[in-house]
């Protein structure tokens, strides 16, 4: 039964020895050449003004939820806008009761405040 597994030991220690050959030839043959700009700790024209580890407002993370959620309901529109010819007034009922109750979500969040940003 060990035997079974003899092909993925020996795919692991290629693909681990391909890597690791990469990186090392990586360090080997890559350009050095720091300036005062790489080496700063921030490349985006100005120093650090706060710790870097400040927590976020909880709000940073119901937005982004809340994003995430609506934009994957709403991926579930393409594949009935493609399939439309083929499904018929059933289809579109279904997708109208699904659109309403995306609606109502999104219009329960908006009024207990979750998209505001103050």
């Amino acid at each position: 039964m060990l035997a079974n597994y003899l092909p993925v030991l020996i795919f692991l220690l290629v693909a681990g020895g391909f890597g690791g050959l990469l990186i090392v030839l990586g360090f080997v043959l890559g350009p050095r050449k720091p300036d005062s700009e790489k080496l700063s700790p921030y490349e985006c024209g100005f120093e650090a003004f706060e710790d870097s580890r400040i927590k976020f407002d909880v709000r940073y993370y119901l937005v982004a939820i809340l994003f995430i959620l609506f934009d994957l309901e709403i991926a579930f529109l393409f594949p009935w806008a493609v399939s439309l010819h083929a499904i018929g007034r059933p289809g579109i009922l279904s997708m109208v009761v699904f659109l309403t109750i995306l609606l109502v979500g999104f219009i329960y969040e908006w009024k207990k405040g979750a998209l505001e940003w103050d």
